[in-house]
This record gives C-alpha cells, sequence and structure tokens, in this order.
C-alpha cells in the first residue's frame, strides 16, 4: 500500500495510562493487531519446510554472519550481558541501511524509519538485554514493510515460517551468545525469558493437527522427532537444552498450557493473552515506537499527561508510574544457570 506521509523516525509516546488507553483504541493497535492475526492464521496446519522470501532471508543472513564476526570478549565473572554485544549493534546499525537497500520495491525515502525497528529488534544496547518488546520491533518491521507494499498478505505463511523463524534462530544466538538478559523481572510475561510471539505461530501450526496434542511437549521422542516441523516443539526443546530441572519448575506456564486438550484453545489463548499481556501492559508499551507509518494517535489533551507526577524516567530510560516494574537485573539463564522468580498464571479458558 502507498504511503503518502513524509517519514519520520520512530519515537516513544506513552508515558501514561491516558497515553496506553489512546493506543489501544488506536488504528495503530489494530493494524499491529489485525497483522498478527493475518500471520497467525496463514501458518495454521503448515510445516517449516515450505516457501520462502528470499530478500529478507538475505538480510537477516547478513546480521547473522555479523554476530559471527563479533565474538563475545572475555568478561570475568559477570553474569549479566557481555559488552561484545554493543559492537554487534553498532555494526548492524551501520550496515541497516545498506541492507535495506538490497530490499527490492522498498521507498528509500522509508529506509531510515525501518531501520529505527530493525536495529531495536536484536535488543537493548544500554542494558544489553531482550524482551518480548524487541520481538514486536521485529513484527512492525515486517509489518511496516507490507504497509509499503515490499511484501503482501499472500506472502504472510513464508514471512513467519522462513523470515520470523530465521530471525529466531539469530535471536537465541545472540541470547545465548552475549548472555543478553531478560527484559524483565519475568521474562515474556511467564512463557519464556525472552519470547512470546513464538508460541502464537507455533501453536498456530499445530492448531489442526490430528494426533498431536498439548500435552506432547512432555514427550522427548515427540520433540525430537518434529521440532524440524513445528517451532512450537522446537523452542520447548531449546528451552529444555538450555535450563535444569523439569518444565514444570522453569517453565510452569507452559507446563500448566500443556494441560490444555486442543491446539485451537492454545492458540486463541495466546493471541488474547499477547493483546493483554504485550500490547496493552504499560512496561512493555511504553518502548512502542511511533512514525509515519505507524502512527500515534492525534490528541494533543494527552501532552499534559507527560507532567504526572507519578510518572518518572529511570536510569536505564525507562517511564514508570509508580514503583518501577520492568527494571530488576535478572541474570541471563546461560549465566546464571537457572532463572528465578514469581510466575503469574494466565488462565487459557
Amino acid at each position: 500500500m502507498a504511503q503518502t506521509s513524509q517519514s519520520t523516525l520512530p519515537t516513544k509516546r506513552i508515558v501514561s495510562k491516558a497515553h496506553l488507553d489512546a493506543w489501544l483504541d488506536s488504528p495503530t493497535h489494530a493494524d499491529v493487531v489485525r497483522f498478527v492475526e493475518q500471520l497467525n492464521q496463514s501458518v495454521v496446519g503448515v510445516k517449516l519446510t515450505d516457501t520462502a522470501v528470499s530478500a529478507l532471508v538475505s538480510v537477516l543472513d547478513q546480521v547473522e554472519q555479523i554476530y559471527h564476526d563479533t565474538p563475545p570478549v572475555d568478561n570475568g565473572k559477570s553474569r549479566f550481558g557481555n559488552p561484545a554485544f554493543r559492537d554487534f549493534y553498532d555494526k548492524v546499525a551501520a550496515r541497516a541501511p545498506e541492507l535495506h537497500a538490497r530490499i527490492p520495491g522498498l521507498d528509500s525515502a522509508y529506509v531510515n524509519e525501518l531501520c529505527v525497528y530493525f536495529c531495536e529488534s536484536w535488543g537493548n544496547r544500554t542494558r544489553v538485554d531482550y524482551g518480548s518488546g524487541m520481538e514486536l520491533n521485529f513484527i512492525c518491521w515486517l509489518l511496516c514493510l507490507q504497509k509499503l507494499g515490499v511484501i503482501s498478505e499472500e506472502d504472510s505463511k513464508a514471512v513467519v515460517i522462513k523470515v520470523f523463524w530465521k530471525y529466531m534462530r539469530i535471536a537465541r544466538l545472540l541470547q545465548s551468545g552475549y548472555w543478553l538478559e531478560p527484559a524483565g523481572s519475568h521474562g515474556a510475561q511467564g512463557l519464556d525469558d525472552y519470547h512470546f510471539a513464538v508460541f502464537i505461530f507455533g501453536s498456530a501450526q499445530l492448531r489442526d493437527h490430528k494426533y498431536l496434542r498439548p500435552k506432547c511437549i512432555h514427550d522427548n521422542e515427540i520433540l525430537d522427532e518434529f521440532a524440524k516441523d513445528y517451532m512450537y516443539l522446537s523452542y520447548v526443546r531449546y528451552i529444555n537444552s538450555i535450563k535444569t530441572a523439569s518444565l514444570r519448575w522453569h517453565s510452569p506456564m507452559l507446563d500448566d498450557i500443556s494441560g490444555v486438550r486442543q491446539w485451537a484453545k492454545v492458540n486463541d489463548g495466546m493471541l488474547k493473552m499477547y493483546r493483554a499481556e504485550v500490547l496493552a501492559k504499560l512496561p512493555v508499551a511504553q518502548h512502542f515506537l511511533f512514525g509515519a507509518l505507524l502512527p500515534y494517535p492525534d490528541a494533543p489533551e494527552l501532552e499534559a499527561h507527560h507532567e504526572e507526577s507519578d510518572v518518572h524516567v529511570d536510569s536505564h530510560g525507562h517511564l514508570h508510574t509508580g514503583a518501577p516494574s520492568c527494571c530488576p537485573r535478572v541474570p541471563a539463564v546461560f549465566a546464571a544457570g537457572e532463572a528465578s522468580g514469581i510466575v503469574r498464571r494466565i488462565p487459557f479458558d
């Protein structure tokens, strides 16, 4: 779809409950939800071995190569993020315009805007951490490409199983290689230290499976056999490989969800939970970036809320209303060996 507005660098706009409410009622929020649902529907019953979007995959190949060219440095006995991540981030940022120039049909006027979402997809340079907000930036990057007509709705299946899955594999490399901290004290809303969308699209793949049921995540033989085809199973197997003890202990919400009888209910629950726990929660939504392609609603009256007494900016540049809830330093599981903390259960009924 052609764009007529002038490109602008995306910025944060949500600093209060009033701003959050405006975002939730905005066309941009509706666009993001609709895009996630579009991608979700496109992979129902689809295996990971189908189709491709070669230009975008090629861009991600270059990011992966930058990682391999920027090895972690000796960080002593620190259990927190490796400083080499900042070098990786700077290299990606420096090359981002050139990488976008390789994408056929992309309007060059929007390259700088797209680069912001693209760079923020890999983690936070200052905190050396990663969370569901970074994953959301990657989804927004894809949404912007669709708005610009670079990809179409008909490409959705390939976007998920080739482009998004490639992104997931690179994100794993960064998290494990650079010991990226989880961006929040409870990880991705209790599902995983880092990711959320992989469980949406992964449960969509299995939504109509005739034989596999959610409880199959406890069967290692099934995980080994079908991980190559289904991202949900692949990621559960990956989690098991990097954490000690049982799924019941290190991922209690995933364990609870495995008791649901049908994948369709799991998939519907994941979509509802994403809207409620990622898009509608201030600690995550405050980092959402608005630009010309994903505009913030025109609401001048909300500017007064920037001066609310309970809104403040911490030393990491995070905005808070009341006591901070998103900034406790949590060692990466790769460094700490085992994550800890209270997990808030979300029912899937």
